[in-house]
Parts: C-alpha cells; sequence; structure tokens
C-alpha cells in the first residue's frame, strides 16, 4: 500500500482527482445511457461535494458491491458510498463514525404474494432476487433461509429478474425499489415486519486515520445541515 502511505487526502490533491466507487443503483447511483456519464444520485452529489472540498476533479470508477472493499485495498478507488458497516467489512476497510443515512430493507413483490411479514416469504415456492454480497443477501439468508434466493451481480441485475417474471420479488432498501417501482408500474412495495432498519455508511482504505476523521466530519455536516436529505 505505498501509494496509500502519504495518506488519500495527500494523494488525491497530488493527483487532481478524489475517485469515487459507483455502481448502477438509483438513487444512489445513476449512470446517463446516452452519454455514459454517472451524473446522478446520492453518491455521485456526495462524491462532487467532497471533491470541491479538496479542490479536485471527482473521478468515477465502476466497481459492484461486493468487491468494492477489494477495491479500496488495491488503491483503485478512495471512498464507496452506501456501504454498511457490518463486522466483515471492517476487517477489511475502514468507516467514519457518523452514518450517511437511515433506511430500512423492503421488498418489491407480485401483487398476490404475501408479504407483511418475513416469515410469509421463508417458504421454498417463493423467489427472492438479491444482489449478491450486499446486505440484503445477507439478511434474508438469515431470516428467509427457506426461500429460494437468488442472487444477482447488483441492483439493476435484481430488479430485472422481477421485471421479467424470473422471481417473486426483489429485496433491497427502500428508497433504490421506490425508485424501480415508479419505473416499472408495477409490483407492491412492502417493508416486511419485523422491519429491519440500519444505517448505511461509507467505505474508506484501512489505516489513513486523517481521512476517516475528515470524511466523517464532512458526513455529519451533510447530514446535519439537510444536505443529505
Amino acid at each position: 500500500f505505498a501509494a496509500s502511505a502519504a495518506g488519500t487526502i495527500e494523494e488525491a490533491k497530488k493527483r487532481g482527482t478524489f475517485r469515487v466507487g459507483v455502481t448502477q443503483a438509483p438513487p444512489w447511483f445513476s449512470k446517463d445511457p446516452k452519454s455514459g456519464d454517472w451524473s446522478s444520485g446520492l453518491g455521485i452529489s456526495m462524491g462532487k461535494a467532497m471533491a470541491a472540498k479538496l479542490g479536485v476533479k471527482m473521478e468515477t470508477v465502476e466497481v459492484s458491491w461486493g468487491n468494492a472493499p477489494a477495491s479500496l485495498q488495491g488503491d483503485k478507488i478512495d471512498i464507496m458510498f452506501m456501504l454498511d458497516a457490518t463486522a466483515e467489512r471492517k476487517q477489511a476497510v475502514d468507516f467514519p463514525e457518523a452514518p450517511l443515512l437511515w433506511y430500512s430493507i423492503a421488498i418489491l413483490a407480485k401483487d398476490d404474494l404475501a408479504a407483511k411479514t418475513w416469515e410469509d416469504l421463508n417458504k421454498p415456492t417463493v423467489r427472492i432476487a438479491v444482489p449478491q454480497a450486499s446486505s440484503m443477501d445477507k439478511f434474508v439468508t438469515e431470516n428467509t433461509p427457506k426461500a429460494d434466493i437468488q442472487r444477482f451481480p447488483d441492483n439493476a441485475a435484481a430488479i430485472a429478474a422481477f421485471q421479467s417474471g424470473r422471481v417473486d420479488a426483489v429485496c433491497l432498501f427502500h428508497p433504490p425499489l421506490l425508485a424501480a417501482r415508479q419505473k416499472l408500474g408495477k409490483g407492491k412495495l412492502v417493508v416486511p415486519t419485523p422491519a429491519q432498519s440500519q444505517p448505511s455508511s461509507t467505505a474508506l482504505r484501512k489505516g489513513d486515520t486523517e481521512f476517516v476523521a475528515w470524511v466523517n466530519t464532512q458526513l455529519t455536516e451533510y447530514y446535519k445541515s439537510g444536505q443529505t436529505q
């Protein structure tokens, strides 16, 4: 990790870019299909704001939820927004103390699927799509072990499986499912009980205490001022 030895802030200023990990997952990250630019989403807005604070440009680097920690370890990106601070991930990357935001795990399901509780979905006949190696993957594996859990590379692929009828429901956090429901125009959006709400965080390369403290300050300011909302 020679490149990160000087510190992420110093390296970003020297390079002139702040490298943000991105993956197609509205409303967190959204790529314009016409221009190919990562033009919108919470992670894009925060990345631009932090880059501006550092006096550099934001550089987007495509990753997946599963390989984002490895991309940080390999010095390919400087930050990954919307990555939950699980015990497993904390072994590989650092997280600031301040949460990025709070949200609930939800499902977009067929209209005729019983889905008021997680136990309703815990059946071999129920096919649930999740992004592989995500918080949703971990949650449904633990709470609906009898269901037919089908894992996909990213949010878009999991949603596409529901759209095509290959699965009965797709499990994501509530905001991206709300965006998907508006786009698809079908299915019912449910937060099954008992509701699982948790904070999301921001993953950073391990060992750079100065950068962790700096990001923590930025996230706290964004949240308190209402900018995150």
